[in-house]
């Protein structure tokens, strides 16, 4: 696996025209040659590709993305790039920060519906973490910067809840957890969600 930082100064980011989370979706794919067939793609095979927007300020913006293949040389930004060192995922605990999609499905209707109170995202976290590969320290997690994206795609508008999480994680299942790390976690990975940011502890 390898890890990236795209740099994207103001100048890059009028360039590339990223207004919203498609667009950003767009510039982040666009740097990894598109190794699915349509027949994955549809059966929702993993991209390979997980990434977080780190944000930025009137100086520019900071894209963190994950992959199982090296990212192109960009034409707007620059790229640092370094391998997951070996022994990264053999660890107990770790500190975490993710942004999650968290919705839920109502068992009456079967729709999937977001999540938009800290402590119901705080509380469903909590107990999908083993399905993941680990627990969850309750008095460690915190829930921030609780967000709605509307962005078009396709001709269609889109809607995604989006929370960050930030905490102390304790593997229960290293192959789970490799796997969480590798593909990511939750809904709406392919729009910056799911990315396992961790540091052993």
């Amino acid at each position: 696996m390898i890890a990236s930082v795209l740099h994207l100064n103001r100048t890059d980011v009028k360039a590339l025209k990223i207004t919203d989370a498609y667009s950003l979706h767009r510039v982040v794919y666009n740097l990894f040659d598109d190794v699915r067939s349509l027949e994955e793609k549809q059966k929702s095979i993993p991209s390979g590709i997980l990434y977080a927007d780190k944000g930025g300020d009137i100086r520019g913006r900071k894209i963190l993305m994950l992959s199982n293949r090296q990212p192109n040389i960009p034409e707007h930004g620059s790229l640092e790039m370094k391998k997951i060192a070996d022994g990264f995922l053999d660890y107990k605990n770790y500190h975490f920060e993710v942004v999650i999609n968290p919705t839920k499905r109502e068992n009456l209707s079967r729709k999937v519906i977001a999540l938009r109170k800290r402590e119901d995202i705080a509380t469903w976290f909590i107990a999908k973490a083993p399905q993941w590969g680990f627990s969850i320290s309750p008095e460690h997690l915190e829930v921030r910067d609780c967000d709605v994206k509307r962005f078009e795609k396709d001709g269609q508008s889109i809607t995604q809840g989006q929370a960050k999480l930030t905490g102390r994680l304790t593997v229960t299942d290293e192959e789970l957890f490799i796997k969480s790390f590798q593909q990511g976690i939750g809904r709406g990975r392919a729009f910056g969600c799911g990315l396992l940011q961790i540091v052993p502890i």
